[in-house]
């Protein structure tokens, strides 16, 4: 993939450097394949991650969100099978998996849940109040309209 030159924007913006880093890493090309997953918008500031984590529990997963960026490791541990079962094919991946999410900047994890073989992760966005936009009002000046600028003398 082509690198592109982020420095032009660089000279008219300010504060996007994390995102700028994003892009570069876009065509990086070890990003795991496993466990598929997918990324769903819930409301205006609600979104969920959903991934396919068939065969884990609750205690073979762990998360946690640090500095905008949300790690998922699924560690599966070592089950004690029958000694007269033999293993003939195995079709349900239980390795270990490590996936990595960069969260935007006041993007929080409101909770997890384990269903199904899904693993259903929600997040919200809270912008504080003192972030959100807001509308300035304009004062009209104080000046008179028939403000006499010099004093001519009448005859």
């Amino acid at each position: 993939m082509r690198h592109v030159d982020f420095s032009p924007l660089y000279r008219s913006t300010v504060g996007f450097d994390r995102l700028f880093t994003m892009l570069d890493s876009i065509g990086q090309p070890d990003t795991p394949s496993y466990p598929p997953y997918n990324i769903e918008r819930t409301g205006e500031d609600a979104y969920r991650i959903s991934m396919a984590v068939a065969g884990f529990s609750e205690d073979d997963i762990s998360l946690e969100a640090h500095r905008n960026v949300l790690t998922i490791k699924g560690e599966k541990q070592e089950e004690d099978r029958e000694e007269n079962v033999e293993l003939l094919y195995r079709g349900i991946a239980s390795r270990s998996f490590e996936r990595r999410f960069q969260l935007a900047d006041f993007v929080e994890v409101a909770g997890a849940t384990l269903k199904d073989g899904l693993l259903h992760i929600e997040l919200k966005r809270n912008i504080p109040d003192e972030m959100k936009p807001r509308r300035i009002p304009i004062a009209r000046a104080n000046g008179n309209a028939n403000k006499q600028i010099e004093a001519k003398t009448a005859a």
